[in-house]
């Protein structure tokens, strides 16, 4: 439970706008409200007034409103104090508040209080985040869904087989000394299944959520010269990279953010992979091998015109291991007669051939979220724990068919279940909690 004191803070961004709010959550937020505006708030009436410094003079005037707890965001008394949003007038209003015995807020303390009293679970508070920095409509759409429950729901639905199914196999292993084995008839291997079809469904809606939500990474990759920094120009919409005739332009890393069907994307080109004695290149053919590692889709080019050379393939052979998609470049300097690689894209920046196809290619299973209804909003923290908690039943279905332990399965099914709490909550590891809330919004 959150502690017993009351927070303050400004609730709208940074700047000059028409409207700046002041929001007030705790015990002493009636009594702040009441001696701010010298008058008495009613719970859930707005109303004009006056707010006033120290000495009774005015600060400034506005709107103002109070929700009795517990039917308030944070479960708490809250006052919201609406003026003009200057800047220099709010803090004078927040300090004001403060005299009169808030405190000023984290970053994210009234979701984590709305949270620590049963309003949302954890989940939820993090939707309200993504909610928040949603980058497309997708995005928004697909935070509000996590936001009401949507996702909650599913994995309280798992929890509930789980419990049932532990309930189960322990009421077996009470009644062991029966001649009756319960754990002979078939279900628990049924009911095993039965969890992991719909958990890894849920693991691919997540992991859709986890791509609306932080993005996909797309690093390109090969030899110098292979048309890399055109093909970033080209998604991009602008002339983002340097690109001459000269092999080895790119010697960093270049980052270009841009939105395809509603997905972000985050775009990396890289300094051509070759070996060199020069130590700035070194230095970017080495970086380059790190944003390979850490992408989510790998697109290695080939000059088209050349064909597949020794050291295509030799980079080729190294990415083998972390996967790759071949992207044949510069197709408008072939001719009807050339040979083409059946297994791979021909593109071209100049004439648009095979863009729409590479487009495709990028985005892989991940479609146009607009037209998804069901789509959630997760964070790679939920994909991990619902992965290992698919391993535990994996673990759990492979150990009962080899030895029929109740005991072993009842241990992998009560780390199924702890991993699936972790994501509402319900099982808090340490220290998580701060590192979620503290990522919020001052204010929120």
């Amino acid at each position: 439970m959150p502690d017993g004191d009351t927070i303050a803070a400004i609730a709208t961004p940074p700047g000059i706008g028409g409207i700046g709010i002041v929001r007030i959550s705790g015990p002493q937020a009636l009594e702040i409200g009441n001696t701010l505006i010298a008058g008495k708030l009613q719970k859930n009436r707005v109303r004009f007034k006056k707010f006033l410094d120290a000495t009774g003079q005015a600060l400034d005037h506005g709107l103002c409103f109070y929700c009795q707890a517990p039917h308030s965001f944070s479960g708490e008394d809250v006052v919201e104090i609406q003026g003009h949003g200057g800047p220099i007038l709010l803090d004078m209003l927040l300090e004001r508040v403060c005299e009169l015995g808030a405190r000023l807020a984290r970053a994210g303390e009234f979701s984590e209080r709305a949270f620590l009293n049963g309003k949302v679970d954890l989940a939820q508070a993090e939707a309200i985040a993504d909610l928040i920095e949603s980058g497309s409509r997708a995005a928004a759409k697909a935070a509000m869904r996590s936001l009401e429950g949507l996702f909650s729901k599913q994995i309280h639905e798992l929890v509930e087989d789980i419990i049932n199914l532990r309930a189960y196999i322990e009421a077996a292993l009470d009644f062991a000394e029966e001649e009756i084995d319960f754990l002979a008839d078939g279900s628990v291997d049924d009911r095993l299944k039965s969890s992991l079809d719909k958990l890894q469904e849920t693991i691919r809606q997540a992991e859709n959520g986890r791509v609306l939500n932080e993005g996909l990474t797309i690093t390109i990759a090969g030899l110098p010269n292979a048309g890399k920094s055109s093909l970033l120009n080209y998604l991009a919409g602008y002339d983002a990279a340097i690109v001459t005739d000269i092999a080895g332009t790119t010697r960093d890393v270049l980052r270009e953010h841009i939105s395809l069907n509603g997905i972000p994307l985050r775009i990396n080109d890289t300094a051509g992979l070759r070996d060199s004695d020069h130590p700035i290149e070194k230095e970017g053919v080495k970086r380059a091998w790190q944003e390979i590692a850490a992408a989510d889709r790998v697109l290695l080019l080939v000059d088209a015109s050349i064909g597949m050379t020794e050291a295509d393939e030799s980079i080729a052979r190294h990415l083998e291991s972390t996967g790759y998609c071949l992207v044949y470049s510069k197709s408008d300097l072939l001719d009807g007669s050339s040979d083409k690689n059946a297994d791979a894209l021909y593109i071209s920046t100049l004439s648009g051939e095979g863009m729409e196809e590479l487009k495709q290619l990028i985005l892989g299973n991940f479609f146009d979220y607009n037209q998804d209804n069901k789509t959630i909003m997760a964070r790679r923290r939920h994909v991990d724990a619902l992965i290992r908690a698919r391993d535990s039943l994996l673990q759990a279905r492979q150990v009962f068919g080899d030895t029929r332990s109740g005991e072993l399965v009842a241990e992998d099914l009560r780390m199924a279940q702890q991993y699936l709490n972790e994501i509402t909550g319900e099982f808090t590891p340490d220290n998580l909690l701060g590192r979620i809330f503290s990522s919020f919004c001052v204010g929120k």
